[in-house]
């Protein structure tokens, strides 16, 4: 595969954190896999209250694993989603700034439901981790997240950062030329769930 660019498909999901919004797109032809375990994690509600457990300035923002990351108990469609793993979806993207890459073990093929999105260039991760993504909007979110106090904890630089609180939903949303007529998050809502913590929002532009 050229290390050019790839193009994103159509669908987005956006995390809301107590720091902003973060709006990311996938790369579904670059490891099609990874992006429909993750895509089906999210619009069953896997991510829903769960947190950036590691910001390392410079490096990456990782997402905890939904089965251990969670402060809400999963129900048995998501654990079953979130316990599966996925064979490793190499490629010759980059790592570079924006980037969403799966977390995994020594193993290669044990990338499960953690992942980072990448605060800086980190060319020594090319080739060896699953590039499934990159973020769209909110590079201003991921400045202020740079910013959060840290500790070290070995080789990792750890936080604990859970998304905007109170009651929110997590819903698959309208087509886009409905964007003209409403503020997403507000209008045509389907498969709407009441969540905490996690404001995430779906949609796909081939929805309709």
């Amino acid at each position: 595969m050229s290390s050019a660019e790839p193009e994103l498909g159509s669908a987005r999901v956006v995390f809301q954190t107590d720091y902003g919004d973060i709006e990311f797109g996938f790369y579904p032809s670059v490891a099609p896999r990874t992006v429909d375990h993750i895509f089906k994690l999210v619009r069953l509600g896997g991510y829903n209250t769960n947190h950036f457990f590691r910001v390392d300035k410079g490096f990456v923002a990782q997402v905890a694993d939904v089965a251990g990351g969670r402060s809400a108990p999963m129900n048995e469609e998501q654990r079953a989603e979130a316990e599966k793993t996925v064979i490793g979806e190499f490629s010759n993207v980059k790592h570079v700034r924006g980037i969403l890459s799966m977390g995994r073990y020594s193993d290669p093929n044990s990338a499960s439901s953690s992942f980072s999105i990448l605060l800086g260039d980190a060319p020594h991760l090319d080739g060896q981790y699953a590039v499934f993504g990159k973020v769209t909007k909110g590079d201003d979110t991921l400045k202020k997240l740079e910013q959060v106090p840290t500790r070290t904890e070995g080789i990792f630089v750890m936080v604990c950062v859970y998304l905007a609180g109170g009651c929110a939903l997590t819903c698959k949303l309208m087509k886009m030329n409905d964007f003209h007529a409403c503020i997403p998050g507000s209008l045509y809502w389907t498969q709407c769930t009441h969540t905490t913590n996690w404001f995430i929002i779906v949609w796909d532009l081939n929805f309709f």
